[in-house]
């Protein structure tokens, strides 16, 4: 039951795992160092007492700025467990943003990795009573006048962590959650997809977002999982020897990871000459295609992977018909900052195409105003519903009903098997000329589907339904090549697919949702960390 989670702190978390699983292994750098539970826990006894040594107290804020390493674990638990908070930052936070955090969220203290301590100007560490660098705990600087204390213990209702969001609005909001927050969240986590000791994570989102935080630190910790991070981004030339070498059971990603692999490396091999791409166009052929790739993709990933968690932003569905014909164990799910992050998700065998799968049993969701196709905006009730943002009251009771429920922002609808389609963002939907609902992401959905197509945004530009595309350059030049075509400018060949693209799309959307025009995205968008594009840029 959940209410007997209720009372429970993430110290109560820490330290049942510390005696649990000590002598197992639970976090590693690939190639480099590896800590058991038992080295872990001594860690952040350091760190803990280098803040208590600094006379840091109970409440005060801690800034984590690191790329992910064992030690951002370390730093995060001896914050939290201390009943201090945490304000994790996202490394790809130019160092205007995170000046921005720091003065914002009142940071006193922060634990910085060697690589982005660039990213601090003089002024801003001036502020600090106490720099710590990840990788090594030692100390940079400190403020020597001050008292040493004995830390507190959390409280279920105190503070553990304000996140700043990246969102796709541009507005950045520190949301505050509570230790019940995402201890409730690890216990309705662990129920729907249940982890155990013998697990093995890679981890290749930042730790300093909520979705990696919670269910890729937190939730293996919690079960006595060990968790192995890439020394670097998750490029193809340090993921794949990655895979071989750990044999992951579990990942967590997002969709663009998954339709880049197959955009760009599976389905060109289905398409590479005419027959095969008449072979491909028959629907039980496909599908046998699909399987034999399937099995090849899932040695790639090591042969042992049983879960691989989806979320972030919208799966692309063709892509999601390959992973389903695959057999490949992928698992869809649906969440915000704000809940901690997860509020729906279906597990693999048992996903509802382009669904995120019911909601979370531990919670209540409904439709808001829902309209004749049953669409409306998102609430819910649960006990992983955020405290609020950090210093904004206004914004914060702006999101609750006036009987506590929380507005998503996102629109969609329950079928009657309890799954959750989401349709869009509230902020995106746009009002057509008749008063119809049109909702971008649907439209741009349509266009991602098509081969030639890496990622898109649909927008309203003078009332002229527009699309912005950004191309599989790749793949237009190696099309235009098997063709055997006279040598075309890369322009004229764009401008052919744009012809192509547009007949496409408003052949299969309704008829308020035809685009009248694209406009060519030369480089990729600018991106969240979960690879949502950040739309507030383009609009």
């Amino acid at each position: 039951m959940i209410s007997e989670v209720l009372g429970l702190s993430l110290a109560d978390i820490f330290a049942k795992s510390l005696a649990d699983f000590k002598d197992r292994d639970a976090f590693s750098t690939i190639k480099k160092e590896k800590l058991t539970y038992r080295q872990f826990g001594d860690r952040v006894e350091i760190l803990t007492q280098i803040f208590n040594n600094h006379g840091l107290k109970k409440g005060e804020k801690i800034a984590i700025l690191g790329n992910n390493m064992p030690n951002w674990g370390v730093s995060y638990f001896a914050v939290t467990t201390s009943a201090r908070v945490s304000v994790p930052i996202l490394p790809d936070f130019t160092a205007f943003e995170i000046a921005n955090i720091i003065e914002h969220s009142e940071a006193s203290a922060i634990v910085v990795s060697e690589k982005l301590q660039y990213k601090l100007s003089k002024a801003l560490l001036e502020r600090f009573s106490l720099v710590v660098i990840m990788d090594t705990l030692e100390v940079s600087k400190s403020n020597s006048e001050v008292e040493q204390i004995i830390n507190d213990f959390p409280e279920p209702s105190d503070i553990a962590t304000i996140i700043y969001t990246s969102g796709t609005s541009g507005t950045s909001k520190g949301v505050m959650l509570t230790h019940r927050n995402l201890v409730s969240q690890n216990y309705m986590a662990n129920k729907l997809m249940p982890m155990f000791k013998e697990d093995v994570f890679l981890s290749i989102l930042p730790l300093s977002h909520a979705y990696e935080c919670s269910l890729g630190l937190i939730l293996p910790f919690s079960r006595g999982a060990q968790v192995v991070y890439l020394d670097g981004a998750p490029t193809p030339s340090l993921l794949l020897p990655a895979l071989s070498e750990v044999k992951p059971t579990i990942m967590l990603s997002v969709p663009l990871i998954v339709e880049k692999l197959y955009k760009n490396k599976i389905r060109p091999i289905f398409t590479k000459n005419w027959i095969m791409q008449f072979l491909y166009s028959i629907h039980f052929i496909r599908r046998g295609f699909h399987k034999v790739a399937g099995k090849k993709l899932c040695q790639t990933f090591g042969g042992r992977l049983r879960f691989f968690g989806i979320g972030g932003s919208k799966l692309d569905g063709v892509v999601e018909k390959f992973l389903t014909d695959a057999g490949f164990p992928y698992s869809i799910g649906y969440g915000l900052t704000e809940t901690s992050p997860l509020l729906a998700g279906a597990i693999p065998g048992k996903v509802t195409w382009q669904s995120t799968g019911p909601h979370l049993p531990d919670l209540e969701m409904k439709i808001l105003n829902p309209n004749k196709k049953g669409i409306g905006e998102i609430l819910v009730k649960g006990p992983n519903v955020m405290e609020g943002y950090y210093k904004d009251p206004d914004t914060t009771a702006s999101c609750f009903t006036d009987d506590g429920w929380f507005r998503t922002k996102d629109l969609g609808y329950i079928d009657k098997k309890g799954n959750l389609f989401i349709k869009g963002r509230k902020d995106n939907m746009i009002v057509g000329p008749n008063g119809e609902n049109i909702y971008p992401e649907e439209i741009e959905a349509v266009i991602n589907e098509h081969d030639l197509v890496l990622e898109s945004l649909v927008l309203n530009i003078k009332g002229k339904l527009t699309a912005i595309v950004h191309y599989n350059y790749e793949q237009i030049e190696k099309l235009h090549t098997f063709s055997e075509e006279a040598v075309v400018n890369m322009e004229q060949r764009v401008s052919e697919v744009k012809k192509e693209l547009i007949e496409y799309v408003n052949d299969r959307v309704n008829k308020s949702s035809r685009i009248l025009d694209i406009i060519e995205q030369t480089i990729p968008f600018e991106k969240t960390a979960t690879q949502k594009i950040k739309r507030y840029l383009y609009s």
